[in-house]
């Protein structure tokens, strides 16, 4: 049965390589027509044309709700009354006088991390050999039973085998859905759908803060057990969406499935706009992409990321993702316990706790109106250094001690949240899915959350060490560190950040091929590269609407 799948796929492939090759001059007009009407296309036309596509993407993104939730609502427990007594040691002089100790804190929060990297591996090649659907699918059926382990755990060491399991769908849900949104959105919408992820995850956070806090009252177990529970809910609304929507249609072009993707493009426009002409110009345009990238690498897998132009593509999408955590993000994440290492009640820490992860929705939202006016590499660049600073004033507010600086601490970290989300939290989901080749974004988008996870197993080591009263005690002065951190990302953004808005896979393609400087990508015309670009066999760009009927 392999060796017959095997095959077949293989004779699919030929075939796909054997069209692409019998028709390459149509496929480049019609590549060249569907890349001028994407490019001349409104806003408000995009939105029109394209609102299936907008509805499946931020359904299917709503994974995300669920992934945020989970994720954080372990971290909210470090300064849980009901948690501390059932599973924390002693500590005098605490606000809650218990913690859980340091290295059982690195355990919880790195589980999670642990089991992505797992799960993110499986998904790199699960995704791209059997199809996003059927990989979401089971891992969502999978996480159904793993959510077991958490709510009835009696051990320290059940929770994080609960924590390493859970983690390998949620690694899953994240590169799927953020994979998926820029593959079947314009240029147009493609940094709000991408950046939409980071609302969902915000939506997920915020649900989680206010649950927890809910529940602080309920004197038993069911205290912290009963937010475990609430996960089941959305099993089975994620389950319905991923089993009806539309697959990818680049992923369909990829195995040469291209009937198939013409299809799935009908599905997720409008079609009293798109014709069936328009359908097979856009995968026309998909196969010309496609054939480009073949050239400037070697094939799909892993080892093809760090070859070639590909290289430098994968290092700017894994240093994107780190960036979030060396931002000093991580602080908000430990919010609750930061708020009491800072002096603040455990009441009042879960309150502004509620207020801080509100600025992943608010924060979201308003990065969407400066996605219209600002280029991604300025946004992520400058709220790289908006942190920054605000990691250096609250350091250095550590000193003074005084309640108005207690007070002031909270009041900043909220600033810092909403700097963070409406700029590198959104900013950083659009980028890696611009940046990176469609040939290797799926398994591009886990190199990517890999890092991410790598840093934030360094960071659960060290930042509960730096807050917890029985380890090195530093509070908010561990806002200094990372306020360090923090400058030296926003170097290397200057350096090493493209900008990419405005840009269609085949431009993007061009300028990585070219070696065309990161401060160089606003100002540099696609066009000129006429050689190995849309300029093919005598068919030119056009520069208007009114241009592009000639193509047909």
């Amino acid at each position: 049965m392999a060796t017959h799948r095997v095959s077949e796929d293989v004779v699919v492939a030929d075939q796909a390589d054997d069209l692409a090759r019998r028709l390459d001059a149509d496929v480049i007009k019609k590549a060249a027509k569907a890349d001028a009407a994407e490019h001349q296309m409104t806003l408000s036309e995009a939105f029109h044309t394209h609102k299936k596509a907008i509805f499946w993407s931020m359904a299917l993104s709503g994974a995300l709700i669920m992934e945020g939730y989970d994720v954080v609502v372990i971290g909210s427990y470090y300064g849980h009354p009901s948690f501390l007594k059932r599973f924390g040691v002693e500590a005098p002089g605490t606000t809650n006088g218990y913690v859980i100790p340091a290295q059982w804190q690195s355990a919880l929060s790195n589980g999670s991390s642990a089991g992505g990297i797992i799960g993110l591996l499986i998904n790199g090649w699960a995704a791209d050999r059997f199809g996003p659907k059927i990989v979401m699918m089971t891992s969502i059926v999978a996480l159904t039973g793993f959510i077991f382990i958490m709510v009835f755990a009696n051990s320290l060491t059940m929770l994080v085998i609960g924590e390493v399991f859970c983690g390998i769908p949620w690694g899953v849900f994240q590169t799927l859905t953020t994979a998926y949104a820029s593959e079947v959105c314009p240029i147009q919408l493609r940094g709000y759908l991408t950046a939409y992820v980071n609302l969902c995850w915000g939506v997920g956070i915020l649900l989680s803060s206010g649950v927890v806090k809910a529940t602080l009252p309920i004197a038993s177990d069911w205290s912290w057990r009963l937010p475990f529970v609430l996960q089941w809910i959305w099993i089975l609304p994620l389950a319905t969406i991923v089993y009806f929507c539309p697959p990818s249609p680049w992923w369909l072009v990829r195995k040469g499935r291209l009937e198939e993707a013409e299809n799935s493009i009908r599905r997720l426009t409008n079609q009293e706009v798109v014709s069936a002409d328009d359908a097979k110009a856009t995968v026309a345009m998909m196969v010309h992409t496609n054939e480009l990238e073949k050239e400037a690498s070697s094939g799909t897998t892993y080892i093809d990321c760090f070859r070639k132009t590909d290289r430098r593509r994968t290092e700017i999408v894994m240093m994107v993702f780190a960036m979030q955590l060396l931002s000093g993000q991580n602080l908000i994440g430990q919010g609750v316990q930061f708020l009491q290492t800072a002096g603040i009640s455990t009441n009042t820490a879960f309150s502004l706790n509620m207020v801080l992860n509100s600025m992943f929705i608010i924060g979201t939202i308003f990065s969407w109106g400066l996605l219209t006016l600002f280029g991604r590499r300025t946004l992520y660049t400058a709220g790289m250094a908006s942190m920054c600073i605000v990691l250096f004033i609250i350091g250095g507010l550590a000193y003074i001690g005084t309640n108005s600086s207690i007070y002031a601490i909270g009041s900043l970290l909220i600033i810092l949240n909403f700097a963070y989300n409406a700029t590198l939290g959104p900013i950083c989901y659009t980028l890696i899915g611009e940046v990176s080749s469609t040939r290797l974004r799926q398994k591009s988008i886990v190199l990517s959350r890999i890092a991410y996870q790598i840093m934030n197993i360094i960071c659960g080591i060290i930042v509960p060490r730096m807050l917890s009263p029985t380890a090195w005690n530093w509070g908010p002065k561990s806002g200094l560190f990372w306020g360090g951190s923090a400058l030296l990302s926003t170097i290397y953004c200057y350096l090493r950040l493209p900008e990419t808005k405005g840009r269609s896979y085949g431009e993007l393609d061009l300028l990585f091929e070219h070696k065309v400087p990161a401060w160089r990508f606003k100002t540099t015309k696609a066009d000129q590269f006429a050689t190995h670009g849309v300029v093919r066999n005598d068919v030119e760009y056009p520069d208007s609407k009114e241009e592009i009927k000639h193509l047909d």
